[in-house]
């Protein structure tokens, strides 16, 4: 397992159990403890946790792991959804996309789409996220509109009160929601409050909601609440979704999309 693999392991069980301790994650990893501790003292450095004796607990500040560290999760997953949401885009359409690494994929889906090679423009995409503007910007077929703000670290989003003047004066055809949990009754959901605030207003700008979430999106709750699940019009995930949990949004009134 290379080192980057590692990292990307242990922040993970960290973040799911709030304290990891040497022995166990050598254990999960099939590692040396030497190994562990070696990258326990890395990631340290790096603020991305705190060292105690025996092991390692969650930063302070760092309850959201930075998109970097995201981007092997559930992944072929993600590239499934992203695929399936660039076909619900229409040519000439205004899409507006969120942060994250599922709207991330789905920029790249919607780049190599082939009815999308030309026009003028094939598409107009409005994001708050710099790494998806910095991906589509070398695509001349497409308008790229990006919000105003100050960025977010961990996950390349600009947020907070700049990107309202810009989002109050367009009109979308779709916005794509990246989430970190959907639940039937608590809505779409986000990490941080700015954060959602941003995404809450491409919702309200937009004629329709997408939700793009994997499987392990779906039920949970948390912090800082984006939209009601009344405002989305479609939810996209993977096959390995829960029927009960795709019935309750199906009930709803969502079109459900599994892949």
């Amino acid at each position: 397992m290379s080192r980057d693999a590692r990292w990307k392991t242990l922040l993970e069980l960290l973040v799911e159990r709030g304290r990891l301790d040497v022995e166990e994650a050598a254990a999960d990893l099939g590692v040396s403890a030497a190994t562990v501790r070696r990258d326990f003292d890395q990631l340290a450095e790096q603020q991305m946790l705190v060292r105690t004796r025996g092991g390692a607990v969650v930063h302070g500040v760092s309850y959201e792991l930075p998109l970097r560290y995201k981007t092997a999760r559930h992944a072929s997953e993600k590239q499934r959804i992203a695929k399936a949401v660039a076909g619900l885009v229409a040519p000439g359409e205004a899409v507006g996309l969120t942060g994250g690494t599922t709207t991330t994929e789905v920029a790249r889906a919607l780049a190599v789409r082939s009815d999308l090679a030309s026009g003028s423009p094939a598409l107009t995409i409005v994001t708050n996220a710099l790494n998806i503007a910095n991906e589509l910007a070398v695509r001349p077929q497409f308008k790229i509109v990006v919000t105003g703000g100050v960025a977010r670290p961990q996950s390349y989003e600009l947020v907070g009160p700049l990107a309202d003047g810009v989002l109050g004066q367009i009109t979308l055809d779709v916005a794509v929601l990246g989430v970190v949990a959907f639940d039937v009754t608590h809505g779409a959901a986000a990490h941080d409050e700015a954060e959602a605030g941003i995404n809450r207003l491409l919702c309200e700008r937009a004629e329709r909601v997408v939700v793009a979430a994997d499987s392990s999106k779906l039920g949970r709750r948390a912090f800082a609440r984006i939209c009601a699940t009344e405002s989305v019009d479609t939810l996209v995930t993977d096959a390995a979704a829960e029927r009960d949990a795709v019935r309750r949004f199906e009930e709803a009134g969502l079109r459900v999309v599994t892949v």
